[in-house]
């Protein structure tokens, strides 16, 4: 943990954040951010987790006045260990070690992996039966790892099953310190399952404070889709057994493990919201009891955007905006080979791709590659990040080509703006672009939707949207559907209501649903 500099003895809303706010810009930060502005009368303690400090830049939020304690923690940066003596371990501890594994490896019914979690937690401390030290250099450690391997390794090498398995849960252990250091809060609230839903649910089992989970997208896809994409997970098939239907055994590890996380923070949260009822569906499909499930979409400050449609020029400017970042999950390369072939159709297209560039260098390098490469220099631009409202009015059709989103801000905020939008068919999209339920529904499309990665779909979905017919009736329901439906008070309402009813349960002493 780096020195912080805010500190407070307490504070009511303890939001867990893993690689979002304050470091990162996104639609998630945005959303922490205007999350804590709304609710100048709560205090909150920021936690960021993250990789490692060499990961981030500097801060591009502000900690207002009522965030009144703040630390980070880098569960990646291993610092060279001390000399250790080998250890037996204590036997009834790495039973119940065992045991709980042998729970979860099951998905079966989670009742009572509170209790035992809860029972565990003060052995993981540096002291305790089930140490960090322990667990990495006790020959009862040992003993277990050996034994799973034999039990259930698919892979021939024991070596990378032993080191995956230590660099694995090396950091639950320092989640575990965090819980026992940080500050009393009266509800905690994690915007995602994975290490920061699992501190939190560390948190609710041993303090039986509420946990509120906010997920955006679902976290256990959108890791599974990094590590299918990985290349430093080794694979140790021969040539002849590499079926490229199938994932090598230790992908097939790590997506295990952070669905595991997952199931333990379902079970432990007290409510746990989703944006649309397709993620919704999903979180019941990975674990989360259907009776804590809601939806709460996200909701923008309409009234701020709203005068950027009078600084519109009279005609549709031939400008297609992708306002992201600059990573894979927002498949910027389908972006730019749609550009390509629209541009030949109609000339004078151009392309922005307005985002920060700083989180996947070489996933940019091979962007501008593409770009170069198809001779683009008069048709694409890469305008690195602005400001969302000096964009908007410039533009014809906000675009984006992700394989994967939640409930995407910058659709909502475009709307607001007058400026139609086409999507790939993931997340909230198609109900963002199409309307959810009859009355919805009757305001018309606000654009076009289409298929993940198919650049050539993509550019007719452009080429048709600029039809003045088109776009004019699109800007139309844009206008309608995010007035109606995806206000900031709208959300914030909601979320007020959650706070209020969590923060009762936390000063009777009870949260709710005994784990």
């Amino acid at each position: 943990m780096r020195t912080n500099e805010r500190r407070a003895e307490s504070a009511d809303i303890a939001l867990l954040l893993e690689g979002t706010f304050p470091y990162v810009r996104g639609g998630v930060s945005s959303w922490v951010d205007q999350m804590i502005r709304a609710f100048p009368d709560l205090t909150f303690a920021v936690v960021f987790i993250g990789s490692r400090r060499q990961d981030y830049g500097d801060r591009v939020y502000t900690l207002h006045d009522n965030i009144v304690h703040f630390e980070e923690h880098y569960l990646y940066e291993f610092e060279v260990p001390a000399p250790v003596r080998a250890a037996d371990g204590d036997p009834q501890a790495f039973a119940k070690m065992e045991k709980m594994h042998d729970m979860l490896r099951r998905r079966e019914d989670l009742q009572g992996i509170g209790k035992l979690i809860h029972d565990v937690i003060p052995m993981l401390a540096d002291d305790g039966e089930i140490s960090e030290a322990n667990f990495l250099h006790s020959r009862r450690s040992w003993e277990m790892i050996s034994d799973r391997y034999k039990k259930y390794c698919l892979d021939p090498s024991f070596t990378d099953y032993f080191w995956t398995i230590r660099i694995m849960h090396k950091p639950l252990w320092q989640l575990a310190r965090i819980c026992d250091q940080l500050i009393p809060a009266k509800v905690y609230h994690t915007v995602s399952t994975g290490y920061a839903g699992f501190l939190g649910a560390l948190l609710r089992f041993k303090h039986q404070r509420p946990l509120l989970v906010s997920e955006h997208g679902i976290y256990t896809k959108e890791r599974k889709i990094d590590l299918l994409q990985s290349q430093w997970i080794r694979d140790n098939r021969g040539l002849f057994e590499h079926d490229i239907s199938q994932v090598g055994y230790f992908q097939s590890l790590w997506v295990r493990f952070f669905e595991t996380m997952g199931r333990v923070c379902y079970e432990a949260a007290d409510e746990i919201t989703a944006l649309f009822e397709g993620n919704r569906l999903r979180q019941i499909a990975d674990g989360a009891p259907e009776h804590k499930t809601r939806n709460t979409p996200n909701g923008i400050p309409v009234e701020q955007f709203a005068p950027l449609r009078e600084q519109r020029p009279a005609g549709i400017p031939p400008v297609v905006a992708l306002i992201g970042r600059v990573v894979p999950i927002k498949d910027i390369k389908t972006f730019i080979r749609a550009i390509f072939i629209a541009s030949r159709q109609m000339p004078g297209l151009q392309g922005w791709v307005v985002g920060p560039e700083a989180e996947d260098p070489a996933y940019v390098q091979e962007c501008h590659d593409i770009a170069a490469s198809l001779g683009m220099e008069d048709s694409l631009r890469f305008m690195g990040f602005q400001k969302v409202s000096d964009i908007l009015p410039k533009v014809g059709i906000v675009a984006l080509s992700s394989i994967s989103e939640g409930l995407p801000l910058v659709v909502l905020e475009a709307y607001a703006a007058g400026v139609p939008v086409v999507t790939t068919d993931v997340g909230s999209c198609r109900q963002l672009v199409e309307g959810l339920g009859d009355d919805d529904r009757a305001i018309g499309p606000a654009g076009k939707v289409v298929q993940i990665a198919n650049p050539e779909h993509f550019a007719q979905a452009l080429l048709e949207m600029l039809e003045p017919a088109t776009w004019q009736a699109a800007q139309r329901a844009a206008i309608a559907r995010v007035e109606r439906y995806y206000t900031l008070t709208q959300m914030q309402d909601a979320y007020r209501s959650l706070y209020d009813s969590l923060l009762a349960r936390s000063a009777d002493g009870v949260a709710a649903g005994e784990h």
